[in-house]
């Protein structure tokens, strides 16, 4: 214990930086899973056939291929493509994202229509338009019943970022490795990092579920 409490003494600024990073590629990608998952999910159920299965194929792919793989295409195979490099905390933030989107779309789309169709043609019916019927009478609906599930994938985001440490991501598993490897303190170093990562998600979860109880009613219909 003395020598874990030493090392982080003398690298707390390495650490915080390694914390921060952690931070900062789990909001990016949950901003844009949460942001493109939106789009998909309302896309497949107003935007007619065609647009369902375009994007029902593209949630179907992120979701049958395995977001390592995703990540490692997206870093060092990309760029093969389009003859431009990605840094790692941008491949990491998209490829996250955009695999996180998949799942996002499917539960948004899942709270679209638990939501009454009579609604949709009322609001119809009193002269507004399909997207303000969307903006303002079915989405903040269908919100307050995707939170809870939506809370876990926010919690799969942040467990999710660890996977950019094969990248070089400097992020909080990819510089503990770095401090074992000139410590030798695994044990107390990643069980260390082990209780941060829980420090982190637990709130979300908890935070997550307070909201839902207290908004619970709204979304009935």
């Amino acid at each position: 214990m003395a020598a874990l409490l030493h090392v982080l003494a003398t690298n707390w600024p390495f650490m915080l930086k390694a914390l921060a990073m952690t931070l900062a590629v789990s909001s990016g990608s949950m901003a844009l899973g949460l942001l493109a998952g939106t789009i998909i999910a309302i896309g497949r159920t107003y935007g007619g056939r065609f647009a369902d299965i375009a994007l029902g194929f593209y949630v179907d792919t992120m979701r049958s291929i395995p977001v390592l793989v995703i990540l490692v295409w997206g870093y060092l195979a990309l760029p093969l493509l389009t003859g431009r490099s990605l840094t790692p905390f941008i491949a990491a933030v998209l490829a996250l994202g955009l695999h996180l989107a998949a799942y996002v779309a499917e539960t948004v789309r899942a709270g679209l229509t638990s939501v009454r169709p009579g609604q949709m043609r009322a609001a119809l019916a009193l002269g507004m338009s399909r997207w303000q019927a969307i903006k303002q009478i079915i989405l903040p609906q269908a919100l307050v019943r995707m939170l809870p599930p939506l809370g876990s994938l926010l919690v799969i985001a942040v467990k999710d970022s660890a996977i950019s440490s094969v990248i070089a991501v400097p992020e909080l598993i990819r510089q503990t490795q770095v401090l074992v490897s000139n410590t030798y303190l695994s044990f107390q170093l990643y069980t260390f990092t082990m209780i941060v990562f829980f420090l982190i998600c637990y709130p979300v979860a908890r935070g997550v579920d307070h909201i839902y109880r207290r908004l619970a009613y709204l979304g009935a219909s």
